[in-house]
């Protein structure tokens, strides 16, 4: 998400820690910041007992809490380039997204709107799939291999991402998936948004993060 819209503070409360510094300033967050947090199941316990289990390891998951993207990111505006290639090594994004309003938290653009915000950080992931995206493709013409399945791929994708959708769209059979995966392409992974509303707010929303919903 943008900066200060509550991503070390959503990254706090996951990783049951102060680990990353929420202040209310722009770009407070540089260097990424990473907690691994068990998964809790009831089921386990109960295969412990029945298996007599010595040891139990619980699934663990990592949460990884980077910098705000600003527009330009994917020109290197910002932390921009340190933020994309931290996120291309994840599995699924939490886009985290302002919907509440407060004079005394600053916004980078000066007014709240959480449909422009979102809106802002896709485009700039897509931008930045796109020139991944290219740059491959050239190598893949280069080398002679655009009639292979991963040129075939790139294709689909150049065009979906050329066509202002995210690479999510593109439907790749299971060859070609596996030959793109290294690209670690942004818009092709799960996204979960996160509408930071105002304490008043969290059991029903508001209007916000209805807007951001729809």
């Amino acid at each position: 998400g943008l900066p200060n819209v509550g991503k070390s503070t959503l990254f706090n409360a996951l990783t049951e820690t102060q680990g990353a510094e929420a202040a209310n300033y722009p770009f407070c967050t540089i260097e990424p910041n990473t907690g691994i947090v068990e998964v809790p199941d009831t089921r386990l316990g109960v295969l412990t007992k029945i298996n007599e289990s010595v040891k139990t390891v619980p699934t663990t998951l990592e949460f990884v809490d980077v910098a705000g993207l600003v527009k330009g990111a994917s020109d290197g505006e910002g932390l921009g380039n340190q933020f994309l290639a931290t996120i291309r090594q994840c599995d699924a994004i939490v886009h985290v997204v302002r919907c509440f309003e407060d004079e005394n938290v600053i916004h980078v653009d000066g007014s709240v709107d959480p449909v422009r915000d979102a809106e802002l950080i896709n485009l700039e992931l897509a931008l930045a799939d796109l020139a991944q995206v290219d740059k491959r493709m050239q190598r893949v013409k280069k080398e002679r291999k655009a009639d292979s399945k991963e040129g075939q791929a790139l294709e689909k994708l150049a065009a979906v991402l050329n066509n202002n959708e995210p690479a999510r769209n593109a439907e790749l059979d299971e060859e070609e998936e596996l030959e793109i995966k290294s690209l670690g392409l942004l818009t092709r992974k799960k996204m979960i948004y996160a509408a930071n509303v105002a304490d008043s707010d969290l059991a029903t929303g508001n209007a916000m993060s209805t807007l951001l919903e729809e």
